[in-house]
């Protein structure tokens, strides 16, 4: 499929990064001293952790609301924007609208930690919680669009917020040029597939591998049936890595297929490993969605000694009993 079909080509990205300038911040590329030693390998972590939401969200969602403003200036956000998240996304929206001038609503379900809704709720955003999946809260979402005029932000499934996601995998071609593979958390695939677009287009041999969990990845599903399809949602440690694609996908679905070299399903136990390894080593504070790609690379052995490696640890949106979850799991 062509980069016309889902429409997230370089020169998207390009335009992504000038329009989320002084909004979402370039973030540090460092090498892990600890993880380069273990794995034989030069380890890389691009540390999304430090964007002023705390996720790589913001340059999504910053992005869209820019983008829509521009072709048809401010008036038309009028009513808002709305959308529906576990928490990084919704932050995000919440941020980049006020810091834009424009109102937001974000729905959410009741199984989002009550940090989350606070934070959202802190920059200034109303939150609604409703009905007990991300789905329920999509269709509180679909009415506010369609009785009150808001404007969708999608969470993933649009090539204005995979564009703005791809400014990662620009940063990180200009960080190490020479890299030899990228691991990302995926989930709708906003992050992997605005990542891949950048990276390939730039440095086709460099390999992208995309990480799931390994139970309720309605993207893993999806490609091994060819066509999106509804997965029940499960609790994870990596909560923002849970929720559908949606049947109707229509950008990211075709543009992971098109990016993606290798795909892994990593346990719980991996995730739990890897968020305290990354505490404990990186003195960094992940969410599990975050640690994917270290308890890949752990738990699967995947090759990559001698290799540049860069991680994505893409965001620190975690509640601290999450984090004691983990660390008994691993006896920590």
């Amino acid at each position: 499929m062509s980069h016309s079909e889902h429409g997230v080509s370089l020169a998207s990205v390009y335009q992504a990064r000038r329009r989320i300038a002084g909004q979402a911040v370039r973030t540090p590329l460092i090498r892990s001293s600890a993880l380069s030693q273990r794995f034989d390998a030069e380890v890389l972590l691009k540390l999304e952790t430090q964007q002023p939401t705390g996720a790589f969200k913001l340059r999504g969602a910053a992005n869209m609301i820019a983008a829509l403003i521009e072709r048809h200036g401010r008036g038309a956000l009028a009513s808002g924007v709305v959308t529906a998240s576990t928490g990084n996304h919704g932050r995000a929206v919440a941020y980049a609208a006020a810091r834009l001038g424009v109102p937001a609503t974000i729905c959410l379900s009741r199984l989002v930690p009550a940090n989350k809704v606070a934070a959202i709720e802190a920059l200034g955003a109303e939150a609604r919680r409703v009905g007990e999946s991300q789905d329920e809260a999509f269709g509180e979402v679909e009415r506010l669009v369609r009785e009150r005029g808001m404007t969708l932000i999608p969470p993933f499934d649009d090539a204005l917020i995979a564009a703005g996601q791809g400014t990662i995998g620009v940063e990180l071609m200009e960080d190490a040029p020479d890299l030899d593979r990228v691991v990302v958390g995926l989930s709708g695939g906003g992050l992997l597939g605005g990542i891949g677009a950048a990276v390939k287009a730039i440095r086709p041999e460099t390999r992208l591998t995309g990480v799931s969990l390994s139970r309720g990845a309605a993207m893993w599903e999806s490609l091994q049936a060819g066509q999106p399809v509804a997965v029940e949602e499960v609790a994870s440690l990596a909560d923002s890595l849970g929720g559908g694609i949606g049947l109707d996908n229509h950008c990211t679905f075709s543009l992971v297929r098109e990016v993606m070299d290798d795909h892994y399903q990593v346990s719980e136990e991996a995730i739990a490993q890897a968020m305290v390894d990354i505490l404990e080593h990186e003195k960094l504070l992940v969410e599990g969605a975050a640690a994917v790609g270290l308890a890949a690379l752990a738990e699967h052995g995947i090759e990559v000694r001698g290799q540049r490696v860069a991680l994505i640890l893409s965001g620190n949106g975690v509640a601290l009993e999450t984090l004691d979850r983990a660390r008994a799991m691993v006896g920590r």
